[in-house]
């Protein structure tokens, strides 16, 4: 059994109900949730020119090997109503693994970990709420100390409390 580490966000229609949705689909096919982060508001980062995004990271136990694990993940975009038209666009629903144990993977399909973890404010804060001690197996360094050395600028406010 693994513990993976996702961030799940959107900005298009009911950014809340898309998140519980997600929540749902991921707990019935990829693992037990057993971390929920509040969920988080953050201006769009990269394609400015959209609606802000909710975010929210989750601990998930999985049995899933991770590229299974990411198809699954983008298996359940499609099921919401992914549409990857503009890259870094608007959407629906975006769920990315950004850590699973301290696993190193570059692939096709998944890098791991995250590639932009250590840069985006918006992942980093959520992740830091369910897992401050988690060390990133490359940089060597804490979740809260990434967050510490983060030079992203981009406002992030939380706009509820953890469910657990």
């Amino acid at each position: 059994m693994s513990t993976a580490y996702l961030l799940i966000g959107g900005n298009l229609g009911n950014r809340t109900a898309y998140l519980q949705q997600a929540i749902q689909l991921i707990s019935e096919t990829c693992g037990n949730i057993v971390h929920s982060s509040a969920i988080y508001e953050t201006a769009a980062w990269g394609v400015t020119d959209q609606p802000s995004f909710y975010n929210q990271a989750l601990a998930v136990e999985t049995s899933l090997a991770p590229e299974t694990l990411m198809q699954q993940l983008l298996e359940i975009e499609t099921i919401m109503g992914r549409k990857r038209t503009v890259k870094m666009g608007p959407r629906t629903i975006d769920l990315d693994i950004l850590l699973i144990d301290e696993l190193v993977i570059s692939s096709r399909l998944l890098t791991l970990p995250h590639p932009a973890l250590p840069f985006r404010r918006f992942a980093l804060l959520p992740l830091c709420e369910i897992a401050p001690s988690l060390i990133h197996p490359v940089l060597h360094r804490s979740i809260s100390q990434l967050l510490a050395e983060c030079t992203d600028e981009l406002d992030v406010q939380k706009k509820s409390v953890a469910a657990n």
